[in-house]
């Protein structure tokens, strides 16, 4: 049985294909249009999907789509007769309502396909069903509690179930207009980060600050017994009918969905064009420690209800690994699994595990071990790009198709300062670069963090850089942490070893660590194991291999960033291109 689940007219767009079962890729629609987190119709990603699978879409048995229909109706009619403002709210949600029951159509044009046959394939999946399917059905687990936090999907901002062999039990939901994700959003927006998905700027500017706003950030929440809460709405917008979100065709927009009540309590929001300052920092912090109370009360609520001490996380909120790495110290939960792409582009895993499992398949999903679901390239076809270049005449080219020789070359370059682009094997699936669409440094040089920023990420100088360890090092660098191949979770890094890895120790002496094992990537491993031979630090400085753009795709997205930057070296694949002085 062929799969296709797919995140549409949302943000993240995204498709997942399973054959009988297992994952055979799953792809992000924005590594091919090249717009970050582009919402609207993920045709290209379907379009590759199928291809790694080596299928057409006319082969295609279940076209799972995340999203809900006629769902939770009585709960947005109570909403409309106890929130007056909010009926054009509800008039937006029929227009998306609409839309969504049109995506057989599309698929079939795209396609060629005939309508009646998508349409009676076609199988609609509630979006946070399809998050906490996307997380126990990945996590590999008999039995687990899961959790779902995330801004909104299908009227919803937080769901619990019980994992159990192979089913989920959905016990409790929050239902709009409280939600964590709009609480950070709205902070988020008022320090002036307006994009999409700027989220995670705050949490790596809040190592920065003192929480002295704490009392303040507080009074926009209020946590209930049972691990419930409520949003204070004369803070919020978004459940007005006032904010209009374009889930089109391009980058999705959000309008501020905070009240002049808010700037009233803090202050004056800041523009996008001024100086982050210490105040700024110190918002940022105290935004932090109230979502992690927050998110922990839920979690506690969670665990009260469930009695399992495993927890399954998903939604956007469980991005914040920050807040990830503090789940076992906070809460009951003695292990937490998160797969890498938890927020909305994970729903199309999700719905596609949901068609599958509701297919009458009971039985225990196989844990995913790793994100390398994407697209990859042969040597020859990146020989063929770079020749095609005309590069060879401005830059050292080398082959090395003897792994050790490759690996060896290559860290003695990292010693040496240089900064490498990596781009290897199958693309990472999620918003996380794993070390086959990587930029990798020195970590032990503690100028490393600033000269990336300026020279060739071109990005703000608060911006962490995270650390890809040997797994077999883990305990020698940090601080009760666990294997974690998804860099998902930030945890303290040793105070006697802070000096020795300073580019990847943060402001608060903390690391969004990834492990990386030997198993799940031969070569990446063979590499950091080749530089703690040389150095003696099984570590490497691991950012995304991309400039203000989309992680790249393909070996010409990669060779264009590394000659429009201040990148030493470019190995793609078996080939070394090194920058003449």
């Amino acid at each position: 049985m062929l799969i296709v689940g797919l995140n549409a007219y949302h943000g993240d767009v995204a498709a997942a294909v399973l054959r009988d079962g297992r994952l055979v890729a799953a792809v992000e629609e924005e590594r091919f249009c090249r717009i970050k987190h582009v919402a609207g119709f993920p045709a290209r990603a379907i379009e590759a999907g199928l291809a790694m699978a080596q299928a057409t879409p006319a082969d295609v048995d279940i076209w799972a789509i995340a999203r809900g229909r006629r769902v939770h109706l009585l709960q947005k009619a109570k909403f409309a007769l106890t929130h007056r403002p909010a009926a054009a709210l509800l008039g937006q949600y029929r227009n998306t309502t609409g839309k969504y029951s049109a995506i057989p159509d599309v698929i079939a044009r795209t396609f060629g396909l005939p309508v009646a046959a998508v349409e009676s394939r076609a199988k609609y999946v509630e979006h946070h069903p399809a998050h906490l399917a996307s997380a126990f059905h990945t996590s590999g687990l008999d039995e687990a509690a899961c959790c779902a936090i995330d801004g909104f999907g299908d009227f919803v901002s937080v769901s619990v179930a019980h994992g159990r062999r192979g089913r989920l039990e959905v016990l409790d939901r929050v239902f709009f207009p409280h939600s964590l994700g709009l609480l950070y959003l709205a902070i988020t927006q008022y320090l002036g980060f307006k994009k999409y998905g700027d989220e995670y700027k705050v949490m790596g500017l809040a190592p920065y600050g003192t929480p002295t706003h704490v009392d303040q950030i507080r009074q926009l929440v209020h946590l209930d017994s049972g691990g419930g809460f409520r949003l204070a709405l004369e803070y919020f917008r978004h459940w007005t009918g006032e904010v209009s979100m374009n889930w089109d065709a391009g980058e999705p927009t959000v309008p501020d969905v905070y009240t002049s009540r808010l700037e009233e309590l803090l202050g004056p929001g800041r523009r996008p064009d001024e100086s982050v300052t210490s105040r700024h920092e110190d918002l940022a912090a105290s935004v932090q420690r109230v979502f992690e109370e927050s998110a922990f009360h839920v979690l506690r609520g969670v665990h009260g209800r469930i009695g399992v001490d495993t927890l399954c996380l998903a939604g956007g909120c469980a991005m914040n690994s920050v807040a990830n790495g503090k789940i076992r110290q906070q809460t009951p939960f003695r292990s937490v699994f998160i797969q890498p792409a938890a927020g909305d582009n994970g729903t199309a895993l999700g719905a596609a595990l949901v068609a599958w499992h509701e297919s009458g398949v009971q039985a225990t999903s196989p844990r995913m071990e790793h994100a390398y679901w994407g697209t990859e390239y042969s040597a020859a076809e990146i020989a063929a790009v770079i020749t095609s270049s005309g590069v060879a005449s401005s830059c050292d080219w080398v082959t090395h198709h003897d792994e050790a020789m490759l690996c060896r070359e290559t860290a003695s370059l990292l010693a040496a300062g240089q900064v490498v682009g990596w781009f290897q094997g199958r693309m990472e699936w999620g918003a996380r670069a794993l070390g086959n669409r990587s930029i990798l440094a020195d970590p032990r040089r503690a100028d490393m963090r600033d000269v990336i920023n300026q020279k060739i990420k071109f990005r703000e100088r608060f911006r962490p850089f995270a650390p890809s360890i040997l797994a077999e090092a883990i305990d020698e660098y940090f601080v009760d942490a666990v294997h974690d191949p998804f860099m998902i979770q930030v945890y303290p890094v040793r105070p006697e070893k802070r000096a020795s890895i300073p580019a990847v120790t943060h402001v608060d002496g903390s690391g969004r660590l990834q492990s990386v094992s030997e198993v799940s990537n031969p070569r990446y491993w063979a590499l950091i194991r080749a530089f703690r031979e040389q150095t003696g630090v099984p570590v490497l400085l691991n950012t995304s291999f991309n400039e203000n753009e989309p992680i790249v795709e393909r070996p010409e997205q990669a060779l264009d960033c590394f000659l429009r930057t201040d990148m030493d070296v470019l190995v793609m694949g078996p080939h070394i291109l090194r920058k003449r002085s």
